[in-house]
């Protein structure tokens, strides 16, 4: 598979953090008595469950494309992320998804990561359980066994033909077709038939200049604003299915209306079934719908005390007990900080 620049070097990444992770943990002040009640707690536990949410992805710097600012385009994300918008408009949606591919290659795994992916390395039965699709904990190396994707991922696609069976995992080409690049500038102002209050044009024109002087700055232009015009592409400039040959590819996520994916949910619940669980994280996610809020009840009835981790009190502190505990803010901070005493410095 050939890989653009960007791409390859990303994938080469080292799987360890160099940053200023110990200055940044200041800021957080846990308090001493939950932190030592946690860090005991933590020691003695073996088979540990954790779930993540859109709030570690976040602490990379990625939009969650979820609640208010959960806008491309003027379009909600949410009615992108159907089957029936990819058969209306394929290229569309191809659009929305290889900008957000393009994004998440683009962004580094944080600390957060990190620490997960070094916690499933001394804890061979913990198991994280994502319901993020952007690659990053992929991309800290964190053990593939012990990574479970709910909602599949950005970088795994399949055709959409009903007889074609292909499908492709952790293909990291930037863009996958070249008809999906980024524009860099250039841009051109476009006439409009349908509007003649001149809003539209004077928009286009607004947008043209904004490409002109990106492109003089050699910087990629921002398509996730509505005002900057994007290229009209044809059905066959989309990403094309290399078995059949007649199928179109579409991202490998779980889409709404679409069921989540059976081996994740089988193997997820095996590993909850078979004894006893001692701790369960909730880290970046409010766990209030299914199957979150499943999991969360389940690892409780089996003995787990949980552990909140997550910028927002409102979400994070519903449904605690007095046995858990709730770590308030960035993701990428708190969790080297509170695994430390199993994990090590992993800035080091």
């Amino acid at each position: 598979m050939l890989l653009g620049r960007a791409a390859s070097s990303i994938i080469n990444h080292k799987p360890s953090y160099q940053g200023t992770v110990p200055a940044i943990m200041t800021l957080n002040k846990i308090p001493t008595k939950d932190r030592e009640s946690f860090t005991e707690h933590l020691k003695h536990s073996t088979r540990i469950l954790a779930l993540c949410g859109a709030g570690l992805s976040a602490s990379s710097g990625l939009p969650t494309f979820r609640g208010a600012g959960g806008i491309w385009r003027n379009h909600e994300a949410t009615s992108l992320a159907t089957p029936e918008a990819f058969e209306a408009d394929p290229a569309l949606v191809w659009q929305f998804y290889s900008y957000r591919r393009h994004m998440a290659l683009t962004a580094n795994p944080n600390p957060g990561h990190f620490a997960l992916a070094e916690l499933a390395r001394k804890r061979s039965q913990f198991v994280t359980l994502t319901q993020n699709v952007d690659g990053l904990s992929q991309r800290a190396s964190h053990p593939a066994s012990q990574l479970h994707l709910l909602h599949g991922s950005l970088f795994d696609v399949r055709c959409t033909e009903f007889y074609c069976d292909y499908s492709e995992r952790d293909n990291f080409t930037d863009p996958i077709v070249p008809a999906l690049a980024i524009p860099k500038g250039s841009s051109q102002p476009l006439p409009s038939i349908a509007d003649n209050t001149g809003e539209e044009a004077s928009k286009s024109l607004a947008a043209a200049m904004q490409g002109n002087k990106a492109s003089q700055e050699g910087k990629e232009l921002d398509i996730s604003d509505a005002g900057i015009p994007i290229p009209r592409i044809s059905p066959e400039e989309l990403p094309q299915c290399p078995k059949c040959q007649k199928g179109l590819l579409r991202p490998g996520v779980v889409w709404f209306g679409e069921a989540l994916p059976v081996k994740t949910m089988s193997a997820v619940d095996k590993f909850v079934e078979k004894s006893d669980i001692d701790l369960m994280l909730v880290i970046g996610t409010s766990a209030m719908v299914w199957p979150a809020a499943r999991y969360v009840e389940e690892a409780r009835s089996r003995g787990a005390r949980v552990a909140v981790i997550n910028m927002d009190k409102q979400d994070g502190k519903r449904n605690l007990t007095k046995r858990d505990w709730f770590f308030h803010g960035d993701a990428g901070t708190i969790l080297p900080d509170i695994l430390s005493p199993v994990i090590g410095d992993i800035s080091a």
